[in-house]
């Protein structure tokens, strides 16, 4: 018996590193959306001065014209989980790519504010989409040993996205002379910028288009021949089975208590969807996305002209990215919990920083001017914001709302959560422009204070999933609300 056992484990091995593999292959382009997504919301920071001029914006109309594809990215979220269960998670990422096409056109030859925030509500759409299904099909197609990481790519695309966004941005307004002057055929710069997102777009419809579907979704549609035959291509023989008795033994146990709601009892949704939607809403309310939306205009706003705001804007993408691949290497290693809480350390302090440093300021003129050596604290306060963010709360809140919530729920209760994201990130982003001008110091005390409040929640409310199954993850969530029910009652 032993004899014979010798020469599998090099055979295994190498199977194991194949399907590995393939299922890393799976991931990336499924977390394309992600990248989609990331472009898709960043693009508008080198357009927006010129936007305004353009169409003799106010503050306030700006900030909506930013923020208005957001509203598109709540709805979009909200329907995805509902279309990904009735029509496949595959076909409804082919449903984004579209919609990121004809947005990233509409948007390019917008001929006022109006038709200007239609697309960009489009665009929102197939974000809210990507938001939802992405993370969704990545966590239902990959072994527990390395769902975290995979799970990363989703933040890593988007922060990819962001980056791509940003530099695209740059060039065109660089190799233009400003944003609001001609390029290519005589259109203006940041026409271009939006234009730009048709390339990716195309792309990831491509992609999803060769993707297999999801198993847990085939399983719930009654295919789990087909379902174990997708399994087997990514996952050990071992697993296969053990994953396949998993969720048939969880389907009969649904089709029996009829349980496909999210309607519970605490304020009329399940306690895992709650710990869902605060995950998302306290991802948003630290600030991150003014960073990406605002942060030309804020670095202008402090003494760089427009050249070296976008390059500027540009590093900060370039730092994101990397911080994101950290995490990916950390993840499945030192788990979820230790990240979250030493990130959420991290953006209340760097935070603090930056209302320190803005509280410092000199107007001028109506505009802010950070005096030696204010601007260059607030400048590198900035990145060390997005460096606790992007390894830490960026990625992993993605992981979690992949894997927290149990099969008969995941996509409804994914889009809710996401949608809950959008709105926060809505909230956040059309308020700048006006909190801003009002208090800096104000604004940015306020994301670290939901900064510091995001390390108690963690703390008291998130459980360790690294290195068990979906399945056991759901469990691990409703016991640990029990336990905290049965101590509160006594």
């Amino acid at each position: 018996m032993t004899t014979d056992e010798k020469p599998q484990a090099p055979h295994r091995t190498a199977e194991d590193k194949k399907l590995t593999r393939r299922v890393i292959g799976l991931a990336v382009s499924a977390a394309v959306g992600g990248f989609l997504f990331g472009f898709d919301s960043s693009v508008v920071n080198g357009a927006v001065d010129a936007i305004q001029g353009e169409f003799e914006l106010s503050a306030v109309l700006t900030g909506f014209a930013v923020a208005s594809a957001l509203l598109g990215c709540a709805l979009g979220a909200y329907l995805a989980g509902r279309v990904a269960d009735r029509y496949g998670r595959i076909a409804t990422m082919l449903l984004g790519a579209a919609l990121f096409l004809v947005s990233s056109l509409g948007a390019g030859f917008a001929f006022a504010v109006w038709d200007l925030v239609l697309w960009r509500v489009v665009g929102g759409l197939g974000i809210g989409i990507a938001s939802v299904v992405a993370p969704a099909y990545i966590a239902e197609i990959s072994p527990k040993q390395v769902r975290g990481r995979l799970a990363s790519l989703q933040q890593l695309a988007i922060t990819l996205g962001i980056f791509a966004a940003l530099l695209s941005d740059a060039l065109f307004a660089n190799g233009a002379g400003g944003a609001s002057e001609p390029f290519w055929f005589g259109v203006a710069a940041w026409r271009w910028m939006f234009l730009a997102c048709a390339v990716p777009a195309v792309v990831y419809g491509l992609l999803a288009w060769k993707l297999p579907e999801s198993p847990r979704y085939l399983a719930q549609k009654g295919e789990g021949e087909k379902a174990r035959s997708i399994l087997a291509t990514v996952w050990p023989k071992d697993d296969v089975d053990k994953a396949m008795r998993d969720i048939e033994s969880q389907i009969r146990e649904e089709d029996k208590a009829k349980q496909s709601s999210l309607k519970g009892n605490r304020f009329g949704l399940l306690p895992i969807v709650w710990i869902g939607i605060i995950l998302s809403v306290f991802q948003q309310f630290v600030g991150i996305n003014v960073i990406f939306y605002y942060s030309t205009t804020l670095w202008k706003a402090v003494g760089f002209d427009e050249s070296y705001s976008l390059t500027i804007s540009v590093f900060t993408s370039v730092t994101n990215v990397l911080v994101t691949l950290i995490a990916i290497a950390l993840v499945d290693r030192i788990g979820r919990r230790p990240i979250l809480l030493v990130g959420s350390t991290g953006m209340a302090l760097s935070l603090g920083t930056m209302a320190l440093a803005f509280s410092q300021a000199i107007i001028t003129d109506g505009e802010p001017s950070l005096p030696a050596p204010w601007g260059i604290i607030a400048l590198v306060a900035a990145n060390v914001f997005v460096v606790a963010f992007g390894a830490s709360w960026g990625p992993l809140v993605w992981v979690l709302l992949g894997e927290i919530f149990p099969n008969r729920i995941r996509a409804k209760a994914l889009g809710v959560a996401a949608m809950a994201q959008w709105i926060a990130n809505f909230l956040i982003t059309v308020s700048f422009p006006a909190m801003s001008s009002l208090s800096l110091p104000l604004t940015y005390g306020m994301y670290a204070a939901f900064a510091a409040l995001s390390f108690f929640f963690v703390l008291v409310k998130i459980p360790e999933t690294n290195g068990i199954s979906l399945e056991e993850a759901e469990t691990l969530f409703v016991r640990k609300d029990k336990k905290r029910a049965g101590a509160a009652t006594r």
